[in-house]
């Protein structure tokens, strides 16, 4: 396939480019300082931009079978990067006519797990408080999907650690696993790759967790 990465050198970003060309994608990572970019390999295009021009961004996206963006806040500080680039994306895939596109959105953003206990509950409720601004970010962020003509997923893990890639991990549509409370940032690009040619995931919210 012929894949575009957004927020190509953040954790999920570059985990998302380097196994999408371990299994041989051809991948264009958009990226605004090239040097922060550690994956290299046969397929790879880096692409510069800052992700503020929906025209400038046009050519990354033209062509592409999905566009996979690990786009968002990393601080509290920078709630409202989410929704504000995303736009700018849906802008250059509607008019260029691509389609598929997913995006790291959060566990708080869609529904609790049905089996989850008082903790769970417990947890899930500080977190949202602790990032009320994030969580408001990410949530008009999907509110702009879900109005976009885009195949549109949103992938929705809970708190991310640095481990190797494992492949195993559980999935919700539309839900969220029980008494799932960690992930690691590889499985969420794994995830991701995955449903980018699953129909059952287009126009959907997916819970990913251990």
């Amino acid at each position: 396939m012929k894949l575009t990465v957004l927020g190509a050198t953040g954790g999920i970003g570059q985990e998302i480019v380097r196994q999408a060309l371990g299994a041989g994608h051809q991948v264009t990572a958009v990226v605004w300082d090239p040097a922060r970019l550690a994956v290299t390999g046969a397929g790879l295009e880096v692409f510069r931009t800052d992700l503020t021009d929906a025209r400038a961004l046009r050519p990354a996206v033209a062509g592409r079978d999905a566009v996979l963006s690990g786009l968002g806040a990393r601080r509290r500080k920078d709630a409202g990067v989410a929704a504000r680039l995303t736009r700018t994306v849906l802008g250059a895939m509607e008019a260029e006519q691509t389609r598929r596109l997913l995006v790291v959105s959060a566990s708080p953003v869609g529904p609790a797990g049905t089996e989850d206990g008082l903790v769970d509950r417990a947890m899930r409720g500080m977190i949202s408080s602790l990032l009320k601004d994030v969580y408001a970010d990410l949530r008009e962020m999907e509110a702009a999907l879900a109005a976009s003509a885009t195949d549109w997923t949103a992938v929705r893990p809970p708190r991310l650690q640095d481990k190797p890639v494992t492949g195993s991990y559980r999935t919700v549509v539309g839900g969220f696993p029980a008494r799932g409370r960690f992930i690691g940032r590889a499985d969420v690009a794994h995830a991701m790759l995955a449903m980018t040619h699953d129909p059952a995931t287009v126009k959907q919210g997916v819970g990913v967790a251990y």
